[in-house]
């Protein structure tokens, strides 16, 4: 009996034995197969990432939307938009200021200051009009049109020639049987929306 006992205790640890050298030499297996299928997308991460740190060092400051910023510039400040229009919306002033100031933070590397940035933005809203589209046959408007322009103007401490003054409009439609007042935020923050995407690309993405 005591001989039985002994033998299966011998063949239990030759099966586990057995057992670990199969396992290990799975692992083996799979970990060298995982690593020839994966070598290319590792080398492509490290190329994508030596190309980043290129740009960043000689090319200037590069960010996923696209904009380009010199290496030297740090802050942005854009200054109050004062409301010179005709037509006053009392909120659209501090609304195109704060949107226009976080789309540079968020976009860029650029660190907001209030005053006597690298990049300085400063301008006037001059227009918000709403005029009569899409007249119908009795001479009716079928639609109405909501236009918002505001002259900018844009320096670039450390490139010069990429500072401008330029005016942007953008507008926003509404059905003419819709009163202005009733729809006229959802319309501005389109049209704010559409003013910033506009000065952010031709300040630095150059479009």
């Amino acid at each position: 009996m005591r001989s039985l006992m002994t033998y299966i205790k011998t063949q239990r640890r030759s099966d586990n034995d057995e057992l670990r050298r199969h396992r290990g030499d799975f692992l083996r297996c799979h970990r060298s197969d995982f690593l020839r299928r994966h070598r290319s997308d590792v080398s492509t991460c490290c190329l994508v990432v030596m190309l980043t740190c290129c740009l960043l060092t000689s090319c200037g400051v590069y960010s996923f939307s696209g904009a380009s910023i010199p290496a030297e510039a740090k802050t942005v400040s854009v200054q109050y938009f004062p409301n010179n229009a005709q037509l006053v919306n009392p909120l659209l002033s501090n609304t195109l200021t704060n949107a226009l100031n976080d789309m540079f933070v968020n976009q860029t590397t650029l660190q907001s200051v209030a005053q006597n940035g690298d990049l300085a933005i400063e301008g006037e809203i001059t227009g918000y009009v709403t005029s009569p589209i899409a007249i119908t046959g009795n001479q009716t408007a079928a639609m109405n049109r909501l236009t918002v322009t505001v002259n900018v103007r844009f320096t670039n401490k450390y490139e010069e020639s990429k500072s401008f003054e330029q005016k942007f409009s953008q507008y926003q439609d509404y059905p003419s049987n819709q009163d202005l007042n009733a729809v006229q935020d959802a319309l501005v923050e389109q049209i704010v929306e559409d003013l910033c995407q506009d000065i952010f690309n031709k300040a630095v993405v150059n479009w």
